[in-house]
């Protein structure tokens, strides 16, 4: 099976590895809302790309109250229209996301930059969207669990650590843990590019300890210090950044 997360619009690249005919599993972030690299993406198509690179600069420090009075200054009264905009080009993206996995079957969890209901409603037939579940594939059982933390930013794909707590809860013991977020490991969740210690998930470090599956894979952080790491006995692996890579990570029990 091939292993591929952090997308982030790179729907060409996740054609050429659909058509590989493997089994895919996908851990989040299929749109790109906002490269931190470059500033393509969603908010650019709506608010121009010098707005995006601002925000991205803002985004890049944790500046989150900078960024909110960046959108309001910005946007002004148009607020609906604006929302609709971007609306409009999640949809889009989707679509794309639709057509480029069309023909392959897999499953998929969500990131914090998706939107898990448009995102659930747009997999094509073949496909199946998992979140605080566990299925068996290959013989191994696989629970799944989607999201990215909290932020003041409130966006769809968010989790809190109560409910991130809750949906690993449900699974119980797995061979293999899928999630977006990486387990609260240091090496594991310091992007060596921006130098800041990016998202991680104390509930999920907690689950490996308790149950201790035999595998973790997961993605978000795009440059990380160290993109393999045992937590105990469980092997943990970094499987994107797609978007930069284009290469899926296969995996072979």
């Amino acid at each position: 099976m091939l292993f591929v997360s952090d997308v982030h619009g790179a729907f060409e690249k996740l054609t050429d590895v659909a058509r590989t005919g493997e089994q895919l599993i996908i851990l989040g972030d299929l749109v790109n809302l906002l490269d931190y690299r470059t500033g393509e993406g969603i908010v650019a198509d709506v608010m121009g790309i010098a707005f995006a690179r601002e925000a991205a600069m803002r985004r890049g420090t944790g500046d989150f109250s900078s960024m909110r009075e960046q959108w309001r200054e910005a946007v002004g009264s148009n607020a609906e229209e604006v929302l609709h905009l971007i609306d409009e080009k999640y949809l889009e993206q989707y679509q794309a996301a639709h057509q480029a996995l069309s023909g392959s079957r897999g499953y998929a969890t969500f990131g914090n930059v998706d939107r898990p209901d448009m995102m659930r409603t747009h997999l094509p037939s073949g496909w199946k969207f998992v979140d605080g579940e566990v299925v068996e594939i290959e013989g191994l059982r696989v629970g799944f669990v989607g999201g990215g933390v909290t932020t003041p930013l409130r966006a769809a794909g968010e989790v809190s650590e109560e409910e991130m707590a809750a949906k690993l809860d449900a699974l119980g013991p797995v061979d293999v843990l899928c999630s977006h977020l990486p387990p609260a490991v240091r090496p594991l969740h310091i992007d060596v590019v921006t130098g800041r210690a990016e998202r991680a998930s104390q509930p999920i470090l907690a689950y490996l300890r308790r149950y201790r599956p035999r595998w973790h894979f997961f993605g978000d952080v795009h440059q990380p210090q160290a993109s393999q790491w045992r937590v105990g006995s469980t092997i943990c692996r970094n499987v994107g950044y797609f978007r930069a890579t284009g290469r899926g990570i296969r995996f072979e029990p």
